[in-house]
């Protein structure tokens, strides 16, 4: 469920570019020196969204500089660190490791056990540093198992329980946006969850697997339907975020609200359409 809260590149200014790029190299260049290589390795754009929108709202003190890594090892380029992007790694590394362990537990997957146990170190620190979290986080993503595996079929019921968990991770402190990030994270959450449902579906058709939109892709209007409960969700999330007073970076944020997200949703449909275009060429 990683990779959706992303830029539409092709809408961004270059400056613009540069500086999420520079939060971006953050967030890689802490979940490394916290969590090492392999920490290092469950580095997302998603977490980069969630360091720019709290870095907006509450406006910390930055460290800003420039440096040279294995991914770009030619040239300098721009980082940008502050608390918020400690705080997006280890909710990065808290994900990466539920991700792992659901993977392994549903599927199988021996790749996916060996990473959560490699992710485990770096969890126990969590537990200890965010208690009350880490505990209504497991109970979320337990309870989200348990009805996977019972084959729940309630799409809301589903999607509302992978979007409290993002509604946790957004909300880093009890004050008086506390509210506005929660269901930001909600309905950001939910979209996710049933976009990852959107473009798995056939996938797990074939192989077996829970998917929550099985119940309705037969019907005719599965697409229809699909983009409609999108529709509704990036709405709701969208309504939260303008309540919130940002300025700084606020066109890289509605960049990545009103257009990033839809980018794979977009891709897939595309794909689908294709592809029923040359199934009815081949019936002819």
């Amino acid at each position: 469920m990683f990779g959706y809260v992303i830029i539409n590149k092709g809408d961004m200014k270059f400056r613009e570019f540069d500086i999420y790029h520079a939060y971006y190299c953050g967030l890689c260049r802490v979940l490394k020196e916290k969590y090492g290589l392999w920490g290092q390795m469950t580095l997302s754009y998603d977490m980069t969204f969630v360091i720019m929108l709290l870095t907006g709202l509450y406006e910390p003190k930055e460290t800003a500089g420039s440096c040279k890594c294995a991914a770009h090892p030619f040239e300098r380029h721009g980082v940008r660190i502050n608390e918020f992007t400690e705080y997006a790694a280890d909710m990065n590394l808290l994900l990466s490791y539920y991700k792992c362990k659901d993977d392994w537990e549903d599927e199988g997957k021996y790749r996916q056990r060996l990473c959560a146990a490699l992710l485990r170190k770096g969890y126990r620190t969590l537990e200890k540093k965010y208690k009350g979290k880490i505990r209504r986080v497991e109970r979320l993503m337990s309870q989200l198992g348990k009805e996977e595996k019972a084959g729940c079929r309630d799409i809301d019921k589903m999607s509302r329980l992978f979007g409290e968990v993002m509604a946790e991770i957004m909300v880093c402190k009890e004050d008086v946006w506390e509210e506005s990030l929660y269901r930001l994270g909600m309905y950001l959450g939910k979209f996710i969850y049933l976009c990852d449902a959107y473009e798995d579906i056939e996938k797990d058709l074939k192989n077996g697997n829970y998917n929550p939109l099985s119940g309705i892709y037969e019907s005719p209007d599965f697409e229809e339907e699909c983009k409609g409960i999108l529709t509704m969700m990036m709405a709701e999330c969208s309504k939260e975020f303008e309540k919130l007073p940002i300025l700084e970076n606020i066109g890289i944020l509605r960049n990545i609200i009103y257009s990033g997200v839809w980018y794979r949703y977009e891709r897939v449909r595309i794909r689908r359409k294709s592809e029923e275009k040359g199934q009815a060429k081949e019936n002819e």
